[in-house]
């Protein structure tokens, strides 16, 4: 059975003319190795991402 995820709220608001913009950022609360397992999983999508259109460019 898995544990419901906790979340961290952030609240920006910023103004553009007469126009208000509310952005709220939701950050799970996550102990610290999964916290870097999941770090390091981006980090390596990122990469595989990255490294694909860099070759594109270069070749």
């Amino acid at each position: 059975m898995q544990t419901q995820v906790k979340y961290q709220s952030e609240i920006k608001t910023a103004t553009m003319g007469d126009r208000t913009i509310t952005i709220e950022n939701l950050t799970p609360i996550l102990p610290p190795k999964e916290r870097e397992k999941r770090k390091q999983e981006i980090e390596q999508r990122l990469f595989n991402v990255f490294s694909k259109y860099a070759d594109n460019r270069c070749g």
